[in-house]
């Protein structure tokens, strides 16, 4: 099956031969992680709580 990568659009094999699946290299699925530790990527939500242990010290 051939899929599109998600980070460049390039067409892509699924299958088990393809470690970096869905992503067509280790490049592509790099650049995905950093969208998502630069906050980049997210999922919706609501916001969490806010912390109020800070309160006490």
């Amino acid at each position: 099956m051939r899929v599109k990568c998600p980070t460049c659009q390039r067409e892509s094999v699924w299958s088990t031969d393809n470690p970096w699946r869905p992503f067509c290299t280790e490049r592509c699925r790099l650049v995905d992680l950093g969208q998502w530790l630069n906050e980049g990527h997210a999922i919706p939500g609501e916001p969490l709580p806010a912390d109020d242990n800070s309160a006490d010290t």
